[in-house]
């Protein structure tokens, strides 16, 4: 009856290799996780690093409907792009510090929206701010675009 009993039990050494192929399971899962991350952001990426093919006609068009709603909720600006830092020449730098000239920085779908803004927004009183909206492990992350019109 206790040789059955002691047969039940498995051996230290079974226990660890079960807990190592465990481990290494999960570690394999996270990998596999933070790979598809890593694949969606760099087709974020490569999406906002092409030009979006907009017209300003429909930019503007979407731009309308955006300040419409913030104005509806009792806003005078509105977050219109938000965009890791890579998508600055200088990862957000000139940005960061509020350099004159930090809109030459921008590359992308983010040099679309400031170029959209100075052609056809600014004279009509729209003011455009960037920034660095958070930071991550003490440096520059994402950039933000905001407009105002107060």
């Amino acid at each position: 009856m206790q040789d059955k009993a002691a047969d039940m039990l498995p051996t230290a050494k079974d226990v660890m290799k079960k807990m190592a192929l465990a481990e290494a399971e999960e570690a394999a899962k996270e990998a596999k996780k933070l790979a598809k991350l890593e694949a969606e952001k760099k087709a974020l990426l490569d999406k906002l690093s092409q030009p979006s093919g907009l017209s300003d006609e429909e930019a503007i068009r979407r731009a309308v409907r955006i300040i419409d709603g913030a104005v509806k909720n009792g806003l005078s600006e509105v977050r219109v792009h938000r965009f890791p830092n890579t998508m600055c020449t200088d990862k957000g730098r000139a940005i960061n510090q509020q350099e004159k000239g930090w809109e030459q920085t921008l590359t992308g779908v983010p040099k679309e929206i400031y170029e959209l803004w100075a052609r056809h927004f600014r004279s009509k009183g729209y003011k455009l701010r960037a920034e660095i909206v958070d930071f991550p492990n003490g440096v520059p992350g994402d950039c933000a675009l905001t407009l105002s019109w107060s």
